[in-house]
């Protein structure tokens, strides 16, 4: 509990992902809801109509709610993307929904918005709508697709997977709780005693492997930022941190502080052992 708590911002919502994914499905489920309050306020640009809800006494702004709603085609049924109106939104979001089919998988698309969320340090979840038109299920049907996605988007492997149908209302009552949770990780903050104590117990149990007989040293870590994290390494010599050196680094970091759903940055500066 904190002293003298602000009362809070509300959280910014986008909702990305291909056409014809469900977008509009799963923002009428929400402004449909009886527990969910809704009025409209002004976005930031001319046509943007963004949604105010409260849910179980929180408040959020879904971003945008009138260009989601909005089809290109009505006679086709195709809604028309814009890649450009998605990047607004996730700039301007706290956490972003990027929805998937559950019947089609993922897609390059995807994963192209994928690396511009992660580009923006957003916290993600990532919905896989219509899950209800997924045949013959079984009990590790979950875990099979869960692994599929894993493999064709590892550079979400942080994002939670939410199995969710929009149409009939499957697990739509986890994607809130899901969004506090990694909005909340998004903000954490960690003691620098704490941050160095894992470093070094990472380090510790697997040392950087050395190069022509140098090896990386890490002096010293602090948190620099929050919304994303940002930590910044003091080390030897940069040229000595390997790409999968940072990953094995960053995988600690998760493991002993979560980070559900978050992107984590990783800065490294030069400094001699003296200091």
């Amino acid at each position: 509990e904190y002293k003298g708590e602000k009362e809070e911002e509300p959280i910014k919502i986008a909702v990305v992902g291909r056409p014809n994914v469900g977008k509009s499905s799963l923002v009428n489920f929400f402004l449909g809801e009886e527990r969910v309050i809704v009025s409209e306020v002004s976005g930031t640009t001319r046509d943007a109509i963004d949604t105010r809800l409260k849910v179980d006494g929180k408040d959020y702004i879904l971003i945008d709610t009138a260009g989601i709603r909005k089809k290109g085609k009505v006679e086709y049924g195709v809604e028309k993307f814009s890649v450009d109106r998605s990047i607004k939104a996730i700039r301007r979001a706290d956490v972003v929904l990027l929805m998937t089919d559950a019947v089609e998988g993922t897609t390059d698309q995807d994963k192209k918005i994928g690396n511009i969320i992660i580009d923006a340090g957003k916290a993600v979840i990532m919905p896989v709508n219509k899950w209800d038109l997924v045949e013959s299920k079984t009990s590790t049907t979950v875990n099979e697709v869960s692994k599929k996605i894993r493999n064709e988007a590892p550079h979400l492997d942080f994002a939670p997977i939410l199995f969710i149908s929009a149409k009939t209302g499957q697990r739509m009552n986890k994607i809130f709780p899901n969004i506090r949770e990694v909005y909340e990780f998004s903000r954490k903050e960690i003691a620098t005693s704490l941050l160095n104590r894992v470093i070094n117990e990472a380090y510790a149990l697997n040392p950087a492997p050395s190069e022509k007989g140098k090896r990386l040293k890490i002096y010293y870590s602090t948190q620099a930022g929050v919304a994303p994290p940002v930590f910044i390494l003091f080390v030897n010599d940069k040229k000595l941190l390997s790409q999968s050196y940072e990953r094995y680094l960053e995988k600690k970091l998760r493991e002993a502080f979560g980070f559900v759903g978050v992107p984590i940055r990783l800065i490294v500066r030069e400094r001699s052992e003296k200091g």
